[in-house]
């Protein structure tokens, strides 16, 4: 099992796991195949190893308590969701806001203004779709947002009568930047991930994530699925909340890599992410995206997001967008993807590992029940704050 999530002999991976003998969550590093957790007064919570000024230097000194090999504990993720008696991978992050950037690759950009144009209806994608690129075409690919050129781009689009708020947002000065799910209800490696029961046009949004500290200093990187409702979004830009989000509709994981010699921002910058999805039909898609054609940097991004105009007092998980454009038909010609029940989601990086997730109904999946102040009495029982 260890292999579906990744190769972590190299670099320093950190993660929360479940623990039934503590009734709670624990904070671990994965150290030559075993997860060790390394829970301490210093440290009782992933905001906390990230707040200090060399978090990598603190998780090499700790001796840690060996739990269990990681495959094992990958076996309990996958086979035994929602059972609260075997350890078990959750998302790594704890107190950090959860947020996303939206319209960062000019692709993805062509994709959310078919969506606005359609009003949320695949059957008519495939025609604005034509008539949208022919317009557009690849021209927006190597168009720094905000500048210049994209303002003339901007002016002649609106000229078109194609001008669209995602095209604002996607090369315009301004970042979108939304929240994505409240505290601590990420799921992680090996659980379901959840669609809204009235969406019937969806879709995986393969994404890197940033581990961003209070100071807005990023710590490290993960994978994240921004899973996305294209038809309820795509009726308006004010159900953003309801087609972004819902029960387990963000999965995080499986480690965060924490930045140190093996590994940097550079390396986010050059990222390619693979995506897999198979269905319980046989249906199968491949996907790629890749963090060169990105649109804005990635310190943009968190500057975008947290500075003097935004305090984040935790820390936050940053969403950074994604190419991965879904247009290969699955059920109808002509209206693209859509995820049906039972779809395995992987998003995989070289240097990050893979998350896998199960598709189901948001509520099908297990209920979020664990919060902030469960979180507080489980770490005060146990003496850690």
């Amino acid at each position: 099992m260890t292999s579906q999530a990744g190769n972590f002999d190299r670099g320093t991976f950190v993660g929360r796991i479940w623990r039934p003998e503590r009734s709670g969550p624990s904070l671990v590093v994965v150290h030559n195949g075993a997860v060790v957790d390394i829970t301490s007064k210093a440290a009782p919570t992933m905001r906390d190893l990230l707040e200090m000024g060399d978090p990598v230097g603190f998780v090499r000194a700790q001796a840690g308590d060996p739990v269990a090999p990681l495959a094992t504990v990958l076996d309990h993720s996958i086979e035994g969701e929602g059972d609260l008696s075997r350890p078990h991978l959750l998302a790594p992050c704890d107190l950090q806001a959860v947020k996303a950037c939206g319209v960062t690759f000019a692709r993805s950009m062509i994709e959310r203004v078919i969506e606005e144009k359609v009003a949320g209806n695949p059957a008519l994608a495939q025609t604005v779709r034509a008539r949208v690129t022919a317009i557009i075409g690849d021209s927006l690919r190597n168009l720094k947002a905000g500048s210049e050129a994209a303002a003339k781009v901007k002016a002649a689009l609106i000229e078109e009568g194609i001008w669209s708020q995602y095209l604002e947002v996607g090369i315009g000065p301004d970042a979108e930047v939304f929240t994505k799910a409240p505290v601590l209800s990420a799921v992680g490696w090996g659980a379901s991930v959840g669609l809204h029961p009235i969406s019937r046009w969806n879709n995986p949004e393969p994404e890197i994530v940033l581990a961003v500290n209070s100071r807005g200093e990023v710590k490290g990187a993960t994978l994240g699925n921004d899973v996305n409702l294209r038809d309820v979004e795509g009726r308006s830009a004010l159900l953003l909340g309801k087609a972004k989000d819902n029960n387990a509709s963000a999965a995080i994981g499986p480690f965060i890599r924490l930045f140190d010699e093996t590994y940097s921002i550079d390396d986010v910058r050059k990222a390619d992410l693979d995506l897999l999805i198979e269905g319980e039909d046989g249906f199968v898609l491949k996907g790629t995206s890749t963090m060169r054609e990105i649109s804005r940097d990635p310190l943009d991004l968190v500057a975008q997001t947290i500075g003097l105009h935004h305090q984040y007092p935790d820390g936050l998980m940053l969403f950074m967008g994604t190419l991965f454009a879904p247009v290969k038909d699955r059920d109808v010609k002509g209206e693209g993807f859509t995820h049906r029940i039972g779809d395995r989601v992987t998003i995989s990086n070289a240097e990050l590992g893979a998350l896998s997730n199960t598709v189901r109904l948001s509520t099908e999946c297990p209920p979020w029940t664990f919060g902030v102040a469960a979180l507080m009495r489980n770490l005060a029982g146990r003496g850690l704050i």
